[in-house]
């Protein structure tokens, strides 16, 4: 099975603890995740912390996609990691890590994810699925570069390669993958 990693950065002249309120708060994915998703958490009271797990919604295609993820790390204000526990994926985890620099905070995305269907899914990953994972990207960035500074940060557009991790064992179906504690 292929597995990918996305991967983009951007250095926002603030502080690491504000870079990081921003991403601890799940209720701001929805300003960070293109419209035409239709994105929206279902999870009551959502908080942070490690073992949380929150339930989203988005429109694929215009077919209706759940989403469940678990928070598996969770060390503010440095980093954390969510992974997909239910959803349109076989195996997806997003490290989100924040550094402090002379000149703000580097912020780092980065997301390794295989598709289900063997060929066909390699085959949608060319046509499909690894453009509109930039596209989702690219408005992230742009969204995180005004809530974070007004416009005032540098970022890298969005980019996927070849996974050199590997995922762990029982990835095997779409939507069943259960991270170890």
């Amino acid at each position: 099975m292929n597995a990918y990693t996305l991967r983009c950065q951007m250095l926002a002249p603030v502080s690491i603890r504000d870079a990081f309120a921003v991403f601890e708060d799940p209720r701001n994915l929805a300003r960070i995740t293109p419209p035409w998703l239709n994105f929206r958490i279902v999870s009551p009271d959502p908080r942070m912390h490690k073992g949380a797990e929150f339930d989203y919604i988005f429109r694929w295609k215009g077919l209706p996609l759940k989403w469940r993820t678990l928070i598996t790390e969770y060390e503010p204000p440095f980093f954390f990691v969510d992974e997909m526990l239910k959803g349109p994926y076989v195996y997806w985890r997003h490290r989100h890590t924040f550094h402090p620099g002379e000149e703000g905070t580097v912020v780092t995305d980065e997301v390794d994810y295989m598709l289900p269907l063997g060929k066909l899914g390699v085959v949608a990953h060319q046509l499909i699925v690894a453009r509109q994972l930039k596209e989702i990207f690219h408005y992230r960035q742009l969204s995180l570069n005004e809530i974070l500074c007004g416009g005032k940060a540098h970022w890298t557009e969005p980019s996927i390669a070849p996974s050199h991790r590997t995922p762990p064992e029982g990835t095997a179906s779409p939507g069943t993958h259960t991270p170890a504690a």
